[in-house]
């Protein structure tokens, strides 16, 4: 829960962070444990809960303005692999899709990887692996353990873009 209202707060949604993080369900109960709202705006339930599998997934959330000034906020931006993943039978994220053109496939990742680490970060999780997204500087290169779908494993390298 943490975890989501520190992305929610830093205006970085789970779709956003490079590594778009499939599974409705865990989002909606993510959304549902931050209190975020669903479609239309209002909290699905009117009572501060979430919907379901239908909710919304943007989850950014720009920052109030207390000076009421109209200017449109700024977003930190924050890094992407281009990937999309979901959590596998094992340990680590795979990917089932990849954007062309795009930093995971300049790196070589294709659909069916299952990504170990990103960095020193182990990635047990497609949420672990938005999380290290999230953490990696854009530009800077970062290493990849990467488990394809032979069975082989390997080390590539990537450099993440931002998020735009």
């Amino acid at each position: 829960m943490l975890t989501a209202i520190v992305l929610v707060l830093a205006g970085v949604g789970l779709g956003t962070v490079g590594a778009t993080v499939i599974g409705m369900s865990k989002l909606a109960e993510l959304q549902r444990q931050a209190g975020a709202p669903g479609p239309g705006g209002a909290a699905a339930d009117g009572h501060g809960q979430g919907g379901g599998a239908g909710a919304g997934t943007d989850t950014r959330a720009a920052p109030a303005d207390p000076e009421g000034d109209a200017s449109p906020s700024v977003v930190p931006a924050g890094a992407t692999l281009g990937v999309e993943a979901v959590d596998d039978e094992r340990p680590g994220a795979r990917v089932v899709g990849v954007h062309v053109p795009g930093p995971g496939y300049a790196a070589g990742l294709v659909r069916g990887d299952v990504l170990l680490t990103v960095g020193t970060t182990r990635v047990d999780s497609a949420a672990d692996l938005a999380r290290a997204v999230a953490r990696a500087e854009p530009g800077k290169e970062v290493r990849l353990t990467v488990r394809h779908r032979s069975g082989g494993y390997q080390q590539l390298t990537a450099v993440p873009g931002v998020v735009t």
